[in-house]
């Protein structure tokens, strides 16, 4: 493996200093979120709560920063939402479309209302659209999109956002909007089992006198003269409604391939304002995300993340003085995340994290995965302000009887998380939940999962479980923080070898989008010899630890496309040189040779 020595050297952090001694960050520490990241939009939301409280009653959608609603003040310069939502026939969707445009003021845009208008009005889309329907064919895909297209043009669409309910309908449909760049902010996707939507639909029961609706079981007349009224609509058949399901089910699945970098799927069989509730912190998530990008974008244009090493501020100082200093635990949780962001963008599923600081590693003192669990906390808050559900995992007990356990290192992991700090909007239960590792922990709902610290013990493979847990996962991003995957020795104290390749082969699956670790002479953990460290998609970095009269820094020596060997690694330090016969190799080689 070849190494380049590249002539610059890194910049460094100004020295950041700490006491020597360190059991870990306490629980209160971690309860109290003492790098918890408090969202804007807990900012926003307590200034509503307030100006709410003293102001007369104002229109719903003023809540909000990136719209407009009717009779409101002009938007302001962010883009409006741009919403689309499906659900099948009886899912609730037209309650929750009334809903989202109450709250958030945006144009309401149904086809089926277009159609209705087009050719009441007699346009020029409208009278084509007369032809087909008067003969009794389906309007084709083309001039609904034209006519979904100039209803998406007209200036208060443009100010105050849309809602498009239903459509498109039809792949080719997804596609001439593609096209066109028109894309929503996200994709709302309303699932209730089949048998509650036909039983929905066929309890349904019209006034025709009132034209109001009743369900014979769930919102029943309120007398016996109504009762007698009611009719069945010709549409609220079992035949006729298991037909259109079968149908919105075929356009659906050809639809959401288009969107599912956008898809949020949502239980529609719960309560009305449960499930709006739901939706509200997506939406205002998507509002105070794209506030924050927008003062992030340069020159407007958003940042480039090619330019990340550029960016790079250098490896902090004094390391081995720890605790470490919030400064320092937070660049490194930054420099994870932006990591593995940009993996995850470039489509990789299957990550690990590699971080080995004194601070950050239980294998010195188990007290230290406190400061992991930051680590998670920072990272999955990240990915549930992007509107992810994230599933943090931790391995429950191996074994059975007797020779049940779980490793010290996770012992009580799991209960810390339930009482940390999770922000101030809500995202633990909406959009990050805790459970253990193995296929049943998959629901349909995650978006991706990250694993903190999977181990095997002595005796027990935890591999068998998270290969079963990233098969249920598919194509959804499973995350590994500091996985220690290597084979223990069973009861009797013998290495366990049936299926070993197999299971280091699945352990090798996962790709490296960070890691970091602190380079020692053999042996000892004082001084720091250098470090190693790459962050996706960059190379592997070695550096040089120097004494300098007012602190220390970082020389970058090499770079490898893959993570060098100890051999390499000595070589970085002090040159190749030829072996004596029966030396040693790696780090034991280099000691002797500098004795």
């Amino acid at each position: 493996m070849a190494a380049s020595s590249p002539a610059a050297t890194a910049t460094t952090t100004p020295p950041i200093a700490g006491p020597a001694i360190h059991r870990g960050p306490s629980a209160a520490r971690l309860l109290s979120g003492s790098l918890s990241r408090r969202s804007p939009l807990a900012s926003t939301a307590q200034a509503v709560s307030s100006s709410s409280a003293s102001a007369a009653p104002k229109p719903r959608g003023l809540l909000l920063p990136c719209r407009a609603a009717e009779g409101a003040a002009p938007a302001r310069a962010e883009a409006p939402l741009k919403v689309m939502i499906s659900g099948a026939p009886a899912s609730g969707k037209g309650t929750q479309c009334r809903m989202i445009v109450e709250k958030y003021g945006l144009v309401h845009i149904s086809t089926g209302d277009l159609l209705r208008a087009e050719v009441s009005s007699g346009t020029d889309i409208g009278k084509k659209a007369k032809e087909y329907m008067d003969s009794g064919m389906l309007v084709p895909d083309q001039v609904v999109t034209d006519m979904v297209v100039s209803r998406l043009s007209q200036p208060d669409v443009r100010e105050r956002g849309w809602l498009l309910d239903g459509y498109p309908r039809s792949y080719a449909q997804a596609q001439s909007l593609e096209s066109m760049k028109i894309r929503p902010d996200i994709f709302i996707l309303l699932e209730v089992p089949d048998d509650n939507l036909i039983d929905r639909c066929v309890g349904r029961r019209l006034d025709p006198v009132t034209g109001k609706i009743y369900h014979v079981k769930n919102f029943p007349p309120e007398n016996e003269e109504i009762s007698a009224r009611l009719i069945t609509r010709s549409d609220d058949t079992f035949e006729k409604v298991k037909s259109r399901l079968e149908t919105y089910k075929q356009n659906s699945e050809a639809v959401i391939p288009t969107y599912s970098d956008l898809l949020n799927q949502i239980d529609g069989n719960r309560p009305v304002e449960v499930i709006f509730h739901e939706i509200e912190s997506m939406l205002q998530k998507i509002c105070t995300n794209a506030s924050e990008k927008k003062l992030a974008k340069t020159n407007g244009k958003p940042p480039d993340t090619t330019a990340s090493k550029k960016e790079w501020r250098g490896i902090p100082t004094r390391l081995n003085n720890i605790p470490h200093s919030r400064e320092i635990r937070k660049y490194f949780y930054d420099d994870v995340i932006q990591a593995t962001k940009r993996a995850i963008e470039d489509k990789k599923t299957r990550l690990q994290i590699d971080i080995n600081i004194p601070e950050l590693n239980p294998e010195m003192d188990v007290y230290r995965i406190g400061t992991l669990m930051e680590l998670v906390r920072d990272l999955s808050l990240t990915f549930a302000d992007d509107g992810k559900r994230v599933k943090v995992c931790v391995q429950g007990s191996m074994g059975q009887g007797a020779f049940a356990g779980i490793p010290l290192q996770l012992a009580g992991t799991r209960k810390i998380l339930e009482f940390m700090d999770w922000g101030d909007y809500g995202a633990m239960g909406a959009f990050i939940n805790i459970g253990a590792v193995g296929a049943s922990e998959v629901d349909k709902e995650d978006d991706m999962f990250v694993l903190i610290a999977p181990q095997n013990a002595v005796g027990n493979c935890i591999i068998d479980d998270m290969r079963a847990m990233t098969d249920a996962a598919g194509d959804r991003p499973v995350i590994l923080v500091n996985p220690r995957l290597k084979d223990m020795p069973a009861s009797s104290g013998v290495m366990q070898t049936m299926g070993r390749d197999v299971r280091l082969q699945y352990a090798a699956s996962f790709e490296t989008c960070y890691s970091f670790r602190l380079l020692f002479y053999a042996g000892t953990f004082y001084p720091i010899m250098g470090a190693l460290r790459m962050a996706y998609p960059n190379k592997y970095e070695i550096f040089r630890r120097v004494d300098e009269p007012n602190g220390e820094k970082y020389d970058l020596l090499a770079e490898f496309t893959g993570n060098p060997t100890a051999d390499d690694i000595t070589n970085a330090f002090v040159g190749p040189k030829k072996k004596k016969e029966n030396a040693p190799s790696g780090f034991w080689g280099f000691l002797s040779g500098i004795l």
